[in-house]
């Protein structure tokens, strides 16, 4: 089981809509009203249910909900939940290791926790998964961990970091450097929150000392320092994972695996906002909202389907390159009028060219008959003017 959430904002005020309200945005747009969805699929990326929550709902108060609408639909059964690390409590985790029957779990944790497992991990040799990937299993009590170390993301991760804390450090420079007319203490806290917005996690690793209230800004007063023993350590860190499982597994390699399905449920994320049109919503009645994400997530149960067929006949085809393909194929009404006033009426679909007939030969498809003409009555035209 897949478990994930996201949001999706409005255009509007959205007063009429209770659930719209303010909140953590994925989408970038904290300006704008919003709803979160929960989704769950299964391991085939199928989706299976999902929920409409309030915008400013926070994602670790999800879950229980969820649990418990699954067993209710679906009944008893042996399930693993796949799930974010941000998204489980201990509480939560807790209820489900002593439910009846026990309820597994992999999730991801927090790099804090490594810490705590550093000793015992340091002693086991390392697993060579594949190429770029080795893992690492500890059994801890019901609970096992797997620390994963990815050359590939570690790579990334540091490039990335260097690039903003190279970034930050030139800003600090230039702020710095002597001037005619010297930093006001105010305009300094104005410059150097935005460099903190744009350096992001980077900021942590350089320490600075601020001029107190009333003293001027010059090389003194304002200096920073960068924490090399921190940064050192945050590197050593770096395309490190680690995964915490309950009835999961007991082999480091398929857990890893299993856990990497998580994309599977990104991806849905995104067709449902790009290909599928989920956002933004314009609707502002409630029960036009939830229409509007109900024929979404058909929609998308229709391009799984799809995606599904296309793996097994036509592996090198997405389903929105078939769709785009098969939408030069158009359905049109020919009206031809009969010389009793009556209209005869052809309902047609344009003839498939070889691009169509490719797509159709490889999903196994057959376009049915054209339907049959039927003849329409003359419409009588009633006037505004009672008298004529």
């Amino acid at each position: 089981m897949l478990y994930d959430l996201t949001s999706t904002y409005f255009e509007g005020q959205m007063e009429q809509a209770p659930k719209a309200q303010y909140g953590h945005s994925r989408d970038q747009r904290s300006d704008c009203r919003q709803l979160v969805i929960a989704v769950v699929l299964n391991a085939a990326g199928f989706p299976l249910a999902y929920e409409i929550m309030p915008g400013n709902t926070s994602d670790k108060t999800t879950l229980k909900t969820f649990l418990e609408k699954i067993h209710s639909q679906y009944g008893q059964a042996r399930r693993i939940w796949i799930m974010d690390r941000g998204i489980p409590t201990e509480e939560t985790l807790e209820q489900m290791r002593q439910s009846d029957p026990p309820v597994g779990y992999l999730v991801g944790t927090p790099r804090s926790r490594w810490e705590q497992y550093k000793e015992p991990f340091e002693k086991l040799p390392w697993q060579k998964l594949r190429d770029p990937v080795e893992v690492k299993l500890l059994a801890q009590g019901p609970e096992v961990y797997v620390l994963v170390k990815s050359q590939g993301r570690r790579q990334k991760e540091t490039a990335l970091r260097r690039k903003k804390l190279a970034r930050l450090l030139r800003t600090l420079r230039v702020l710095r450097r002597p001037r005619a007319r010297p930093w006001k203490r105010d305009t300094l806290l104005h410059k150097l929150g935005a460099a903190h917005k744009e350096a992001g996690s980077a900021w942590r690793f350089v320490k600075i000392t601020l001029p107190k209230a009333r003293q001027p800004v010059n090389r003194d007063t304002f200096q920073f320092e960068l924490l090399k023993d921190k940064l050192k350590e945050a590197q050593e860190r770096d395309g490190h994972y680690l995964l915490r499982g309950f009835h999961a597994g007991d082999q480091a390699g398929p857990m890893w695996e299993r856990y990497l399905q998580l994309t599977e449920i990104e991806g849905a994320f995104k067709t449902l906002k790009s290909d599928l049109r989920l956002r933004p919503i314009r609707h502002h009645v409630p029960a036009r909202i939830e229409a509007h994400i109900l024929v979404c997530f058909l929609a998308y149960c229709l391009s799984v389907t799809l995606r599904q067929r296309l793996r097994a006949h036509a592996p090198g085809l997405t389903p929105r390159a078939v769709l785009e393909t098969l939408s030069g194929i158009l359905m049109l009404d020919v009206h031809v009028p009969l010389a009793d006033g009556r209209e005869l009426v052809m309902a047609r679909y344009t003839q498939p060219e070889a691009e169509h007939r490719l797509v159709l030969e490889k999903l196994g498809w057959v376009l049915p008959p054209q339907p049959p003409p039927r003849i329409r009555r003359a419409q009588v035209r009633v006037s505004a003017n009672p008298e004529t």
